[in-house]
């Protein structure tokens, strides 16, 4: 499967925007790690942007990602990347051994962590994002309260990298892609 096919079973399953965002920014940092190990960003970019598909029509424990797999199955996603998908809840009881599965899950919460903290800057930008900003909204237990903090911390140990090396190279990544993912802020220029 390759990422045209991936994106248009995201947009049929998925109608939210801001949904269809966070795919795209798992994505960058997926695939932003995918060149810096050398992995497969093609595989990487479709394992990112299907992670959470089923989420509007399961939206609840453990229904996803479960019920969605056999969906991502009929569709001809490969089984790495739907065992990738299931391992990134961790009540799916499928542990997180390849990189992609840890990457995924290391990615997943700090990307949404990265938006939520994005859209209260005073110019609503990624690009006014940093290490310190991230570490103190982390402390703030009612900022995006819906975002799990031991994950970010978990997924950064996983993946055996560094927290605060983690969380800036994913801001990094979004920074790079901040128009396509909404974040480059007002009164930013425009790409037309």
């Amino acid at each position: 499967m390759d990422r045209e096919e991936a994106w248009k079973i995201l947009c049929e399953f998925v109608q939210s925007d801001a949904l269809r965002r966070h795919a795209l920014a798992v994505e960058t940092c997926l695939v932003a790690y995918a060149r810096k190990l050398g992995e497969d960003e093609q595989k990487w970019s479709v394992t990112a942007l299907l992670h959470d598909f089923d989420w509007e029509i399961h939206p609840q424990a453990p229904d996803h990602p479960m019920k969605g797999e056999p969906i991502l199955a009929s569709r001809g996603v490969e089984e790495e990347i739907r065992r990738a998908i299931l391992s990134h809840a961790s009540y799916s009881g499928v542990p997180r051994v390849s990189l992609l599965e840890k990457t995924l899950f290391a990615c997943d919460e700090l990307a949404g962590f990265l938006t939520a903290i994005s859209y209260v800057k005073p110019g609503r930008s990624i690009h006014e994002v940093d290490v310190a900003s991230v570490r103190k909204k982390m402390k703030d237990k009612a900022f995006a309260r819906s975002v799990n903090r031991e994950d970010i911390i978990r997924g950064a140990q996983e993946l055996g990298v560094d927290l605060d090396e983690h969380i800036a190279f994913c801001i990094h990544a979004m920074r790079q892609n901040a128009a396509a993912l909404g974040l480059e802020g007002i009164g930013a220029p425009s790409s037309s």
